[in-house]
């Protein structure tokens, strides 16, 4: 259940996140791996800002779609220099 899950919320924040920052998803295993890197980040984040949305399934993505948001967001800044 736990890997299940986590390829779940992944794929959902990672596809938000590409609708968001691109108007458009980045493709299944891009979505899954930009999601489960956003939920890692997106922790790191509201752990640091001593905040946290709630548990459970809607949390996670709610987390996950913070950070991933975060990540595309510093790639584009990358790109462009």
């Amino acid at each position: 259940m736990g890997l299940f899950y986590f390829l779940v919320v992944g794929l959902i924040a990672g596809w938000l996140a590409g609708q968001v920052m691109k108007g458009g998803g980045y493709g299944v295993i891009i979505d899954i791996v930009l999601g489960i890197l956003g939920g890692i980040t997106g922790g790191w984040i509201f752990d640091t800002l001593g905040i946290w949305p709630g548990g459970g399934f809607i949390g996670a993505i709610i987390v996950a779609f913070v950070g991933a948001v975060v990540l595309v967001g510093i790639t584009r800044l990358i790109k462009k220099a």
